[in-house]
């Protein structure tokens, strides 16, 4: 057993930053991740705040470093099936799911799925647009290998099909394969889960799923990614139109006994960062705020706010909306709001409203927790211990915890936490051995 190898699980920008750390001090690393590629959730985005620098030009280098590391094995489309032992002795099972398509001959070509003909709801942009049952998961996946979706090819359902076996000219697909199990021993195990997103449905008042210009602000990412569904372009889903006027409603389902009580960390700054864009991509496009609070708390963030407020003439209304109806007329939403400084009721009617969700523990959290035996807090986040110096250890020793999985925050934070995470795990190991 080799004592200093190090289990990661979460392939987002904490897991990859984890893995990096450590994997340049020498230690050898698994890193599991249950999509098909590594990425996580900043693979979605398409600016970072409050610099508005690509996100993907930053991850795709750690994407790469991560996949071609000497010390770091990949083990994408994988879960963890249980971990016994105690700290520099730890026995992982780890459930690696087909692809039916062959990591080592697949050259990404995307011939496959371009003659595939069923389609299906694509899950990375956030339900906007289409995909195949064989399909890469975005198109700078790490690895850069297709996979076929079981539950969607007609293959695998028992009908008649085999059109990317024939189109395949690498012979990369194989419908036999098998799911496999991986047994590794492991020193020490860090928690990289990240997060997910609340499902706003059943906030009826807010019209989502129900009134077509109304998105979710990851709908929205997705939707202003030169790479997203609509290849960049602002575009209102009931006509295609170009919006003349936008809304971003803050809190929703976070700040809220109903919901979410605990503040998403993010929102605020997603929203005005948004807003901005927008008014990149359509010049004269006006955008309105309605926010409880206004949490810029991170280095820079007041400034930002303030820039959006002089150059982009982003408008922040300090109110809680009440519900949003629709205007039968053009489908424009309209939303109804109590101004908590004024207080007075009031509508205004907008072409989109975009509804900051709140952003919750992702939903592997619980089940990773429980095979790990790691405690959670009334919310889904890993407590933490009492030790305000070491932030990064759990209940059960030798196993660590970074990024959004214990608490809200954002990409620079997760970094830096996860930075900090690989050198408690080297210096635990260091310790064991």
């Amino acid at each position: 057993m080799d004592e200093k190898a190090v289990l990661i699980i979460g392939g987002g920008i904490a897991g990859i930053q984890s893995s990096i750390d450590l994997a340049n001090m020498g230690k050898k690393v698994y890193l599991v991740e249950k999509k098909p590629s590594i990425g996580g959730r900043m693979a979605q985005l398409d600016k970072t705040f409050p610099t508005n620098d690509c996100a993907m030009c930053i991850l795709a280098p750690k994407m790469i470093e991560c996949a071609n590391h000497e010390n770091i094995t990949l083990l994408t489309y994988s879960e963890v099936l249980e971990v016994q032992g105690e700290k520099g002795n730890f026995r992982a099972r780890i459930l690696k799911k087909a692809r039916f398509v062959e990591e080592s001959k697949c050259v990404g070509c995307g011939e496959c799925a371009a003659k595939c003909p069923t389609k299906v709801v694509d899950e990375f942009n956030a339900g906007l647009g289409v995909r195949k049952a064989i399909y890469k998961y975005f198109p700078q996946a790490v690895p850069s290998t297709y996979v076929i979706d079981p539950e969607h090819c007609r293959l695998k359902q028992g009908k008649k099909c085999g059109i990317c076996e024939k189109t395949c000219k690498a012979k990369a697909i194989n419908y036999e394969q098998k799911d496999s199990e991986i047994v590794l021993e492991v020193g020490a195990v860090v928690m990289a889960t990240g997060f997910d997103l609340y499902n706003v449905a059943p906030l009826k008042e807010y019209g989502w799923s129900t009134l077509p210009n109304v998105l979710t602000a990851m709908q929205f990412e997705r939707m202003i990614c030169a790479s997203g569904p609509t290849g960049g372009h602002l575009k209102r889903p009931s006509d295609g139109k170009e919006p003349a006027s936008l809304a971003f409603i803050q809190c929703v389902g976070s700040r809220d006994v109903r919901h979410k009580r605990y503040c998403s960390a993010v929102c605020c700054m997603h929203a005005t960062k948004e807003a901005i864009l927008a008014h990149e991509h359509c010049r004269g496009l006006s955008s309105t705020i309605f926010y409880m609070d206004m949490r810029a708390v991170g280095k820079g963030f007041q400034d930002y706010v303030r820039r959006a407020k002089a150059e982009y003439s982003v408008d922040y209304v300090r109110a809680r909306p009440g519900r949003i109806t629709e205007n039968e007329e053009n489908h424009n939403p309209v939303i109804h709001y109590e101004d908590t400084v004024t207080r007075e009721l009031k509508a205004r009617e907008f072409d989109m409203v975009v509804l900051s969700q709140a952003l919750i523990p992702s939903e592997s959290n619980l089940s990773v927790a429980g095979k790990l035996g790691v405690e959670l807090d009334e919310f889904g986040f890993v407590s933490m211990t009492r030790d305000v110096l070491d932030p990064f250890t759990t209940n059960r020793d030798g196993i660590f915890a970074c990024g959004f999985c214990q608490s809200p925050m954002d990409v620079p934070d997760s970094v830096i936490r996860a930075s900090a995470a690989a050198s408690k795990v080297a210096e635990a190991l260091a310790r064991g051995h």
